[in-house]
């Protein structure tokens, strides 16, 4: 797709399903360009093209984020700001909040559920089904760098958490500081952290991106 088709296509969108007639065109050329910033470190064959398809859920969930995130800084909590935001909620069943910063790069494997709020994101975040980022009695979490969050997975309120760590699937992280390069499962506040060696946790992280990946 162009960026002119790429427009008209979330356009129609919007009409069809939120009853808009507000104008993204102003704003694709800039989500576009992060989103496909986004995909260039990734070694999932469904990214190695390094274009953006609309059919693919992945790839349209991330671009209606970066959408939104455009919007919301050119405009603030307008109505074209929430009405992107739902379109995705719609659409892929995801709730990526438009005023959070995500990364210049991270990743999603099948991100049916998954809700990313409030907290400090590092570059190398990669999700699954289910998992959750946000806060807890007003305090947020900070990740680190190559946080990989298996399904079902959950990180919540006053945390910090290093770089490459690993959460099991069904973890949950409340109020609770990991250590970086670590294994992490079970729940707050009995989790189980298998502190690793970087050159231990390294090839879980490649497998994910490539090692030519940019920096914050």
């Amino acid at each position: 797709m162009t960026e002119r088709e790429l427009a008209d296509f979330t356009n129609r969108q919007l009409k069809n399903m939120l009853i808009s007639d507000e104008d993204v065109t102003p704003f694709v050329k800039e989500a576009l360009g992060k989103t496909l910033r986004c995909f260039e470190p990734n070694k999932n064959k469904y990214y190695s093209e390094r274009n953006l398809s609309v059919f693919h859920s992945g790839q349209y969930a991330t671009y209606l984020y970066y959408l939104s995130n455009t919007v919301y800084k050119a405009m603030g909590d307008a109505d074209l700001t929430s009405k992107i935001y739902y379109l995705n909620k719609i659409l892929h069943a995801v709730d990526w909040f438009y005023a959070i910063d995500l990364p210049n790069y991270w990743g999603v494997e099948h991100p049916l559920g998954s809700v990313l709020g409030r907290a400090r994101y590092s570059d190398g975040l990669f999700i699954y089904q289910g998992c959750t980022v946000g806060g807890n009695k007003k305090k947020y979490p900070v990740l680190g760098r190559n946080v990989i969050m298996y399904s079902n997975s959950t990180i919540l309120g006053d945390c910090h958490v290093g770089d490459n760590v690993i959460l099991g699937t069904g973890c949950t992280i409340k109020d609770e500081d990991i250590p970086s390069n670590s294994l992490v499962f079970g729940a707050s506040p009995h989790l189980v952290i298998k502190q690793k060696s970087e050159e231990e946790i390294q090839p879980i992280i490649d497998e994910i991106w490539t090692k030519n990946r940019g920096e914050n």
